[in-house]
């Protein structure tokens, strides 16, 4: 009955309000998206690390041995999230390395709506708890714009970070776009752990309100992904059992996965790659910082399993596990090895492209795992867990790159329990999966604009059979170079010839390093027979093959990480050409791009404050974290400088005598080198005295932190920079903060800071 509206309210007949909600009957969706971890990782997939989450999942639900990702971890999401190809959504590689040409520049674009924004507009509840890594680096900072943020992307609940990585226990973390400290004043704070916590208060909260709508959980945690760090009650839990080295390591996941029928038998664990040092050639005094590293990546993916499982347990409790499409995708991509051959203490060291002495790993073993350093492992370590396939992440031309394992559980729908599924499938192909299980269709237009074609083939016939041919026919693959294609039964593939552990390394595209292989993957599941010279033609058509799905996909063009950005193919930058700016405590929790940059620059800083107390403490402004960054402070009334390299090497500059009371003004004039990461002199200057200086010969050339460690004034968010508490407000009263640039970048600097940019990111990915 329609409304019959009346000049009075007694007169007139109205229509119930109604809320609406999802497809009758529709299943809560549960998406769980770890990151960097390798094949054969997982103990469901024949790994040493036990997880018993996933492997309740496989033995309620299926597990698939041919699922593909993209070899990277924002392409991936971002193919996820859109069920499109990922250079066809503008996120052919990382946000950090964002080109202004249409597949690279990061920005996902109105005509590829989420699957979030597909199903909240059906009546779904959507949250994100996690790691973002969609949202163009130019556009996470105070002012936004917020329209490529997870709310803006269908997410009505974000609760994470945006970058590509962040720490366990001093995370840069943000509720919506608000940014929140929820670690302060915990000893026991754990991010995993935290985001575990904030996913089932969101799944009971919501079912509590609404029973009758269901909900999306995308569940992607920071964790695996460097820095490693775990509780430290969980610091020992893997102690000893990775003595053996990584090529019994690998040898040893090889014949479990052969035992489980993970890998076909007649499978062959490919060779270690010349590039690789053995364990046995690998120096005898650093295998146990080796072996360390690994029984820290262990402890931390074998906690992380745990909080997937509380997310189960939810479930459980509150009678929604049945009617719940559990995906669990053990990665974004394969193993890391952007850890070098010898493993980090200091990422922000490696990302700037600086390899750290493996005498200094050695002598801080005590801090792996800890908030003292951000770890990562030998790329032996990384080889060894994508068993048994080549290489590992970025290098998406072969398996190592591409193949991570995934378990899906729905106890309503799938009855195979504890099937195995061999279809070839790839990461675009989630969003059409959940689709077709909540009946909902792909809609030609979302917010009034016009959809691009789903690009992913539903997974939906595989929960009733295993002998059911893939639907998915043609999946092409590329990242920084590495490319491969893939068409019933064969794959093409080409390695462009850099390993991912040496980020300054240029290799020229159709170069002599360069050369196309050719498997036929339905009986070398490896990739272990390359076919080239016997099957040339078929090699050539999947060439052509490529060419078009490149095309097709906004895959040119083709970079080498040695190729020079320029002006017009540069990322935009907030601060473009400003030299001077003003800062007060309204600035807090400021990401390095949002705030001028001082990096390879002679420049000034001016702060105006007002002293009350002789003995004041505390932060004036800082940069960075602690194992990266700079602080000017007051320790008893004393104005003092510190600035930290990595963590390797710290230089302090202080007054002698506190600061009276009254109003001061505090300099702090740095007279450059020139150059790239060169040296120069600090000078501290109060009230226009000079009062002390002090020399350094190499600056931060590149980040100051890709882990979310920001720029604040008044305090001191994060992991503290100088050697004070966490936090150390400041007591006197700031006024202002000018900081001012005092030269241009010559040409050859300038091009070193893009290039340096892009292979940060190559290492923060």
């Amino acid at each position: 009955m329609a409304q019959d509206i009346k000049r009075l309210f007694k007169d007139s007949t109205g229509e119930p309000l109604t809320i609406p909600s999802g497809p009758e009957d529709a299943p809560n969706v549960v998406v769980v998206l770890l990151d960097d971890v390798g094949f054969g990782s997982f103990g469901t997939f024949g790994g040493p690390v036990p997880t018993p989450t996933c492997d309740l999942i496989a033995e309620q639900g299926l597990r698939y041995n041919q699922f593909h990702t993209t070899a990277l971890c924002a392409p991936t999401r971002a193919a996820l999230l859109t069920g499109r190809n990922h250079h066809a959504v503008h996120m052919g590689s990382i946000t950090e390395t964002a080109t202004s040409f249409p597949g690279y520049d990061s920005v996902i674009p109105d005509e590829a709506a989420t699957i979030a924004e597909i199903l909240r507009t059906n009546g779904y509840a959507t949250g994100m708890f996690g790691k973002g890594h969609i949202t163009p680096v130019w556009e996470i900072g105070p002012s936004g714009p917020f329209d490529h943020w997870p709310t803006g992307l269908g997410f009505e609940k974000f609760y994470g970070f945006p970058g590509a990585e962040t720490s366990q226990f001093e995370p840069a973390l943000y509720d919506q776009t608000t940014p929140i400290e929820p670690y302060v004043g915990r000893d026991d704070y754990h991010l995993t752990e935290d985001l575990a916590e904030q996913a089932t208060k969101w799944i009971k909260q919501t079912k509590a309100h609404r029973p009758d709508r269901p909900f999306l959980c995308y569940f992607a945690p920071g964790a695996v992904h460097t820095p490693l760090q775990v509780p430290k009650n969980r610091l020992d839990d893997f102690k000893g059992q990775f003595d053996q080295g990584w090529d019994v390591l690998r040898e040893e996941i090889y014949e479990r996965q052969l035992a489980m029928g993970i890998i076909p038998k007649e499978t062959v664990n490919t060779p270690r790659p010349d590039e690789i040092p053995s364990w046995d050639e690998y120096p005898d005094r650093y295998k146990p910082v080796a072996s360390r590293l690994m029984e820290i990546f262990a402890s931390f993916l074998h906690h992380t399993d745990e909080q997937v499982g509380k997310i189960v347990t939810s479930l459980q409790e509150i009678g929604e596990w049945d009617n719940t499409l559990f995906i669990y995708v053990t990665g974004d991509n394969g193993a890391s090895a952007e850890g070098t051959i010898h493993g980090a203490w200091s990422a922000p060291s490696f990302q700037n492209g600086v390899h750290e002495d493996p005498e200094w790993l050695l002598e801080h073993m005590d801090d792996f795992g800890t908030a003292a350093s951000e770890c990562h492992y030998n790329v032996g370590w990384a080889w060894a867990q994508d068993s048994p396939f080549q290489w590992m992440k970025q290098v998406a031309s072969h398996f190592g790159g591409t193949r991570n394992g995934m378990a899906v559980s729905w106890p309503k729908r799938i009855k195979d329990q504890g099937g195995l599924r061999s279809q070839f499938h790839h990461v675009i192909d989630l969003a059409p999966t959940i689709l077709e299980a909540t009946g909902i269709e792909p809609p030609e237009k979302v917010n009034g604009v016009t959809q691009m074609p789903i690009e992913g083939t539903s997974m939906g016939y595989t929960f009733d059979s295993s002998e059911t041919e893939s639907t998915h026919k043609t999946q092409y693959f590329e990242i920084l170079g590495n490319r491969g294609i893939y068409h019933d039964g064969f794959m093409a593939s080409c390695f462009h010839g850099r390993v991912p552990w040496i980020r300054m390394e240029s290799r020229p595209f159709d170069g002599p390093q360069e050369k196309w292989e050719l498997y036929d993957i339905r009986t070398d599941f490896s990739q272990s027979n390359d076919l080239s010279e016997e099957l040339p033609e078929k090699l050539a058509e999947l060439q052509k093959l490529f060419d078009e799905e490149a095309k097709r996909n906004n895959v040119y063009p083709l970079r080498d990480p040695g190729d020079r950005l320029t002006r017009k193919t540069s990322p935009p930058s907030p601060l473009q050409g400003v030299r001077k700016v003003t800062y007060t405590t309204d600035h807090v929790r400021m990401p390095e791009r949002s705030v001028l940059n001082i990096k390879n620059h002679s420049f000034q800083l001016t702060a105006q404050i007002e002293i009350d107390n002789p003995v004041s403490e505390g932060v004036i402004v800082c940069q960075g974290g602690n194992l990266n960054g700079w602080t000017l402070y007051l320790d008893e009334g004393r104005p003092t400088w510190h600035y930290n390299l990595f963590g390797h090497e710290r230089t302090t500059v202080a007054t002698k005598d506190p600061l009276t009371i009254g109003q001061h003004e505090i300099r702090v004039f740095f007279d450059y080198d020139g150059g790239f990461g060169a040296g120069g002199t600090f000078h501290l200057i109060v009230n226009n005295d000079q009062e002390a200086s002090g020399r350094v010969e190499k600056t931060v050339p590149v980040m100051f932190s890709m882990s979310g460690e920001t720029f604040d004034v008044g305090i001191d968010t994060g992991a503290p920079v100088g050697l004070y508490p966490h936090l150390y407000p400041c007591t006197a009263k700031i006024n202002e903060v000018v900081i001012e640039v005092l030269d241009e970048l010559d040409e050859e600097t300038r091009q070193a800071v893009l290039n340096g940019e892009f292979k940060a990111g190559l290492a923060a990915q």
